[in-house]
């Protein structure tokens, strides 16, 4: 049937440009194809073809993609224009190695990860790796050079079981055989839910349910004997532990004594109004009523922290060491596709970018396990060749990273370092060659910032040239056409004399940034899965004679604009990224970097793979790194780097269903993203569980979660036919196809009884398969503005659409699902970006994240419609997500209270007694004693804490009220809400690092806090000098005023000094501020005391 379907399927037709601007040369693809390829696991029947054969099965196909950007879209031909691109395998011949002995086999012999030869017999005799297996089954076990039996294992079992595995047919299917799985993957009989939920069939090592042999009892399986395996002792990738009992106990305790002070003393405040000021003792009680309850949902979720290590050394062993299943001792680790988003080159520098890529690229993982994606959403000549600069020097900066181990793999960031680069390094070249690798850098960046004149001054020289043909053409012509008529456009062109398919710096029809091609270049050919050495040095190259030089794949990729269509801003560009990479290389873990942060540590990607390849890592839907930042000021004046929320916040969600997803720094399982549910729903308690029992559905495939309750069974019973995919992910039969590879691809391996989803040990040693010229069409087709049209992208597959949040909600559609999600701190910062130091650009950020929240609580993504799947605590957790800006409300209200009081000569209390002074010390103690402990156990500075509480309250004070009005806006009138990017300047001064803390500029969203600041310091003078001058003072009055005047003030300090600008300089708004401030206090004085007829200015003095 699928055989069929694809024999009446057209590849997308390719037409190839020459470098003559618009000439159609020749036409390739024009015949059916009817044979699409996937990876398929080494079993003892189907081995991989020997590297040589394979690398010449590339041929021409392969150097046509390499050479060729391929556009296309709407109604449009898929093109491939012919471009001078770079090699990411500079060696063009791999280096010959050993050939298998055995008469007429001549294959290349077994080699480890490393490409040294393995002799699996101590008497040399060299073997490939069909004859070493063919070897164990027919030969009982016999070297065939010394006739004498292999080492190291019971061979008479493995034998054995590889005599009786023909006679195992019968037998329940099991996912260890994923050869057989694979190989039906292009038919639509495959039911995915069969591997995903099954329960009760066999999976190699680590069977549930071992099934016995019908023939002789035994328990043999493919993979080895299970003798051998007992006798390997397993170990875990990860561990998890909780706080110390000494920290986490007073702190939950801490947690119920302030709750229950909280409720004496809101019963007490409501039983004992003020009845002098009733309405200020009202506004106060209400505001304290929703502190209380806003301080519950933020507390509640911190129950339960939770730290997690890792093993590395596991890993490894695990998975790239030589073992039964894997002679060769090649990578049996999965694939990860990184995603890198940009949209504009001008607010987001391109050598910010390139630097990112780089760090990526030289990330220690498999070289042949990694592609690297970039999303230019803008579609800018400029970012497309910075990306080609940057594949072009990423040739010397990550061989240099992993013969010297640098770190970090950020060029910029590496040069930058305020320590001696040459502590620790033992090879004696490494000096030379820093010196050399820094001047090439150097030379690369003069080129990147150079690279926007270079664009404009070839366009002008082009477009001037077209404008002269043109002219001269309507001469020849005598045309009575006007020449003023004459509409030539202004073209951005390429280097090799074409016309930019994408965005032109003068916008034009179909070249603007809502309306161009879609644009695939792939600037790194996948690599080989052998590693290949480079030359030895001389005096002008580095040696790296004994250094892998091959780097992952990079992919330039620039979805389809047209107008009329809603491109969904970064939520659409990431999921256009999802359909490209399933197509192309189809890595079943997506990592999701802004271009701005970068690789701080390049054993990341490993450490987060240890987590999905580990015990129950079948259920895990991401991993998230926690964010951190560089470029911020010493004193953190803004909280920028955020550590309450990511070291506090984060790590308790942890302990629960998992943290949220944050927008970047995050490992996404790629059928997670596809919608599906977890492969099983098992009952995981959390500490609320005895409360709130969670009842246990069968799995089925995820529909969106906000569908109506009377459409989910039906919902439920469509999708479990996979006839229906289709229709979800849109009509690209290989992106269909590729859903079910990713998903057995991404399963930890079958080794312990506890895993009952793995996969076959050695199944992705295989190497992968070229990309060809119809492959890279079919990605084109997929990011073309129209395919998500009646599919799900969007609404349940993929980034979800409809929130300038789109992170929250994406992680929260997850978790609602039943997945669960992991928070790995490393104890080297995985990655590390920029954040906006500038006050104005703070609290835009701010207000943006404001504004998703809002959109959130208003949707149908408020947790509470959640189903049931979403745990207690996790609900509670979200649900402050959505209602956090609200405070914002009471918040203003009650910074205005002190005042207010101080005006009215009235408190919020009828006195000062006794009982209000125990309460209000309580709840003070209690609140310094809890933020002690989260200190002590998250491990931030008292600094960062107390800055985290500044901020809060000033962006309460202003980004949240704001976000909060422009989310009613859009509920209740239907207003779009727009933002754009943070420009990232560096200020007037450029030897100040610091530059932007100090440039001041005005936004409206100052005018709350302004506000707040003068009526409190009026207050405080109109109160001391009416309390000082009154006949019967009320100083318990006063005190009460002037004490929470001064707490507003004091949380709204660093907002004050950064209008002050920079330190020494004072604005002039200063003075007229101060000038203000004395005429309106000397204006309340005259107000509060007028001058009496009888009495004389100034004292006892008088004129003469």
């Amino acid at each position: 049937m699928a055989s069929e379907s694809r024999r009446t399927r057209r590849t997308p037709t390719i037409h190839h440009i020459t470098n003559s601007a618009g000439d159609l040369d020749s036409e390739i693809g024009g015949e059916d194809f009817s044979r699409y390829t996937v990876h398929l696991p080494p079993t003892p029947d189907n081995q991989p073809m020997p590297m040589e054969i394979a690398m010449q099965a590339v041929g021409s196909g392969e150097q046509y993609v390499s050479s060729s950007m391929f556009t296309g879209g709407y109604n449009r031909v898929t093109r491939a224009h012919s471009m001078k691109i770079v090699d990411s395998d500079p060696a063009t011949v791999v280096a010959e190695g050993s050939f298998c002995e055995l008469p007429g086999c001549g294959a290349k012999m077994m080699t480890n990860r490393q490409g040294i030869d393995v002799f699996p017999c101590e008497c040399g005799f060299r073997i490939c790796n069909e004859c070493y297996r063919d070897a164990l089954a027919t030969g009982d076990g016999f070297c065939p050079g010394c006739r004498e039996h292999y080492r190291g294992l019971d061979v008479s079992e493995m034998a054995s079981a590889s005599r009786t595995r023909s006679s195992k047919s019968d037998r329940s299917f099991p996912v260890a055989e994923s050869t057989e799985l694979l190989m039906r993957n292009h038919s639509n009989e495959f039911d995915y839910t069969q591997y995903l939920y099954e329960t009760n069939k066999s999976y190699g090592y680590g069977n549930a349910v071992w099934p016995m042999d019908g023939a002789n009892g035994s328990r043999h399986d493919i993979g080895g004997d299970l003798k051998f395996f007992h006798d390997k002792q397993w170990k875990p990738l990860t561990q998890k532990s909780s706080i110390r009992a000494a920290l986490l106990s007073p702190y939950r305790l801490l947690i119920l004594i302030r709750i229950v002070v909280l409720g004496l003393f809101l019963e007490w405040r409501i039983s004992h109004p003020n009845e002098e000021a009733i309405w200020l003792w009202l506004m106060s009680v209400v505001c304290e009523i929703w502190f209380a309850f806003s301080w519950l949902l933020d507390q509640l979720p911190k129950l339960c922290p939770v730290n997690r290590d890792v093993d590395l050394n596991a890993l490894q062993e695990k998975f790239e060491n030589p073992s039964p299943n894997n002679p060769s001792g090649r990578s049996d680790l999965p694939g990860i596709d990184v995603f890198v988003s940009t949209a504009d080159p001008e607010k987001e520098p391109p050598v910010v970018t390139a630097n990112t890529i780089l760090s990526i690229l030289a990330a220690e993982y498999p070289v042949e396990k990694l592609a690297c994606y970039v999303s230019d959403d803008g579609g800018a000549l400029l970012t497309f060749e910075a990306m080609a600069e940057a594949a072009s020097f990423a040739r010397i900066w990550v061989p240099f990273c992993r013969k010297h181990e640098i770190q970090p793999r950020n060029p910029e960031s590496y040069f930058n370092l305020k320590r001696d680069p040459y502590k620790n390094k033992v090879r004696r070249d490494f000096v030379r060659d820093r010196r050399r690798v820094k001047r090439e850098y150097d030379e690369f960046k003069v080129r990147i910032n150079g690279l926007s004149d270079s664009i404009r001054r070839r366009s002008d020289a082009f477009n001037t040239r077209e404008e002269v043909n043109i002219l001269k053409r309507w001469r020849e012509d005598n045309s009575d056409e006007p020449m003023e008529t004459l509409k030539i456009p202004k073209a951005t062109w390429m280097a090799d004399s074409t016309h930019w398919p994408g965005t032109w710096t003068v916008p034009a029809p179909e070249h603007s940034r809502g309306d161009h091609a879609s644009i695939i270049q792939v600037m790194l050919d996948p690599p080989s899965a052998v590693p290949q050495n480079g030359t030895e040095g001389d005096g002008n190259s580095m040696d790296l004679s004994e250094v892998d030089i091959r780097l992952p794949m990079l992919v330039y990729v620039t979805r389809e604009k047209r107008p009329g269509y809603d491109h969904n801003k970064k939520a659409g560009a990431m999921n256009a990224l999802v359909r490209a990479s399933a197509i192309m290389s189809n890595g079943p873990f997506i990592l999701n970097l802004d271009c701005d942060h970068y690789v701080y540590n390049s054993l990341a990607l490993r450490e987060g793979i240890c987590f999905m390849m580990d015990r129950d890592g079948e259920c895990i839907c991401y991993v998230q790194f926690p964010q951190r930042f560089e470029g911020i000021d010493p004193s953190d004046r803004y909280a920028n780097h955020n550590t309450v929320f990511f070291d506090v916040n984060m790590r308790a969600l942890d302990g629960l269903q998992g943290p949220v997803y944050v927008g970047t720094g995050c490992l996404f399982r790629r059928t997670a993203l596809y919608g599906f549910e977890p492969p099983r729903l098992r009952d995981n308690p959390d500490c609320c569980s005895c409360c709130f029992p969670r009842t246990k559905k069968p799995a089925t495939v995820a529909s969106a979660p906000d569908v109506d309750p009377e459409d989910v069974q039906l919902r439920e019973d469509d999708e479990m036919n996979i006839a229906l995919i289709p229709k979800k992910f849109g009509n690209s039969t290989l992106l269909v196809e590729s859903v079910r590879v990713a998903a057995i691809q991404g399963q930890p391996l079958a080794d312990h009884p506890s895993i009952k989803y793995g996969r076959a040990p050695g199944a992705l040693t295989m190497p992968r398969e070229p990309l060809d010229a119809s492959t890279i069409a079919e990605a084109i087709n997929v990011i073309s503005c129209w395919y998500e049209d009646k599919t799900e992208w969007g609404q349940s597959v993929g980034w979800i659409y409809g929130s300038v949040t789109e992170d929250v909600v994406t992680g929260y559609r997850m978790h609602n699902r039943g997945w669960r999600s992991v928070y790995c701190v490393t104890k080297r910062d995985a990655f590390r970006g920029t954040a906006p130091i500038n006050l104005t650009d703070r609290l835009h950020q701010v207000l943006r994240w404001a504004t998703g929240s809002v959109e959130i609580f208003f949707s149908r993504n408020n947790a509470l419609l959640g189903s049931p799947r979403l745990k207690f605590l996790q609900r509670i957790a979200y649900l402050n997500v959505g209602i956090y800006p609200f405070t914002s409300i009471f918040l203003i209200v009650y910074c205005f209270l002190p005042a207010l009081s101080l005006f009215s000569d009235q408190f919020i209390v009828q006195t000062l007694n006794v009982t209000f002074l125990v309460y209000l010390l309580a709840i003070t103690l209690t609140l310094c004693a809890l933020a002690v402990l989260e200190i002590k156990w998250s491990g931030i500075e008292l600094e960062e804490w107390w800055r985290n509480e500044q901020f809060w309250l000033i962006g309460g004070t202003s980004a949240h009220l704001a976000a909060v009005l422009q989310g009613l806006l859009k509920v209740i009138a239907g207003i779009e809400i727009s933002f754009t990017l943070t420009s990232k300047s560096a200020g007037d001064d450029v030897d100040d690092d610091f530059a932007d803390l100090y440039i001041f500029k005005w936004t409206s969203l100052m005018i709350p806090p302004l506000t707040i600041i003068f009526v409190n310091l009026i207050a405080i003078a109109y109160g001391v000098l009416r309390t000082v001058y009154s006949d019967v003072p009320e100083w318990s009055h006063l005190l009460g005023g002037v004490f929470f005047s001064f707490w507003v003030l004091a949380h709204l300090y660093p907002f004050a000094k950064g209008l002050m600008g920079r330190r020494g300089k004072t604005p002039t708004i200063v003075y007229v501020w101060s000038g203000l401030i004395a005429i309106s206090i000397s204006l309340l004085w005259v107000g509060i005391k007028p001058p009496s007829q009888n009495s004389d200015i100034g004292g006892s003095f008088q004129f003469p």
